[in-house]
């Protein structure tokens, strides 16, 4: 059973006997899907960050740090992407834990990784890719998405651009270096509680806009507009499902089953799945929170490297599984 099962009937509620919109309407369903992933993701937002502020109360930053940096960097790549692969979390989500690992001292490429994989490789995706598609092609689907979230962190480590980071990130790392662990109950829920409102008002409006957005082109971009234009035979297919994936807001659980419908319209399967990764790890919605704690020059650089590895990754497909 979903447990968000109680937000969808209340969003529906508010939507189709509040407002008196009509359902499986572009309109109403755009409501409809702006109310439901706006509490939702406050929910989750919360939760997730006040779990994660007990939790490293608890742990000294300088383990965490020593942990993810280690004279072998890939070792913290490595580490950080399967970190990311088993924890269920949206790219919205997994924003707070990326913010958790910088405040921690980990070095920021290594964050850039799990943030990539977290959101990318799901495992409801997973077992439905496999479902679907077999073992060949959901393999391939973890395998790639691991590789990118890998790659991308090694690259941006590389560029040093920590200097493009808000400086209220790193002031936060330096309070909670002096927290440590000698903490009474009491005072880690003190803790959390402040750090997540505090997180939340930094951040609450880009959340409202970038869901918006989505709620806005959720339906807009129908599974025929890729089917006529994203054909096999097109060369430019892989890169327009990516930036066309861009702009949209889903898990991959969520968006599998337009996955299954494109490839049923004759959509090659690599760049279906291209489309797949780009709304998963791409996320308009995370670029507009993400804003917040760094410049837009290093979305830029994130959204690019991100974006090239998916390409080339829809291409690699395609050519595989023809």
């Amino acid at each position: 059973m979903d447990i968000f099962c109680p937000v969808k009937i209340f969003a529906d509620w508010i939507v189709y006997a509040v407002f008196g919109l009509a359902p499986k309407t572009i309109f109403g369903e755009a409501i409809n899907f702006f109310i439901y992933d706006t509490i939702k993701i406050f929910i989750l937002l919360s939760v997730i960050i006040f779990t994660v502020s007990i939790i490293r109360s608890f742990l000294p930053p300088e383990k965490i740090r020593n942990i993810l940096s280690r004279k072998n960097k890939f070792f913290g790549h490595f580490f950080a992407g399967t970190f990311g692969i088993i924890t269920p979390f949206c790219s919205c989500s997994a924003v707070p834990l990326f913010l958790g690992f910088i405040e921690a001292g980990v070095p920021l490429g290594i964050t850039f990784s799990f943030l990539v994989a977290s959101p990318m490789i799901n495992e409801v995706a997973l077992v439905m890719l496999l479902g679907m598609f077999g073992l060949k092609v959901a393999l391939i689907y973890i395998i790639s998405g691991f590789i990118i979230a890998i790659l991308s962190g090694i690259v941006i480590g590389k560029l040093k651009v920590e200097d493009l980071v808000e400086s209220f990130v790193f002031n936060n790392k330096i309070i909670n270096s002096e927290n440590g662990v000698k903490m009474e109950w009491k005072d880690r829920i003190s803790y959390a509680k402040k750090y997540t409102a505090n997180i939340i008002k930094k951040v609450w409006l880009y959340i409202l806009i970038g869901i918006g957005l989505g709620a806005w082109i959720h339906g807009y971009v129908p599974a025929d507009f890729l089917a006529q234009y994203a054909s096999a035979d097109k060369w430019y297919a892989v890169p327009l499902a990516t930036l066309v994936g861009i702009p949209l807001y889903s898990n991959a659980a969520g968006v599998i089953p337009l996955v299954s419908a494109l490839t049923e319209k004759g959509v090659a399967l690599g760049t279906t799945l291209a489309f797949m990764m780009a709304v998963t790890g791409l996320s308009l919605p995370e670029f507009l929170i993400l804003k917040r704690v760094m410049k837009t020059k290093l979305i830029v650089i994130f959204a690019s490297i991100v974006g090239v590895g998916i390409i080339f990754t829809g291409y690699l497909f395609n050519l595989i599984l023809k």
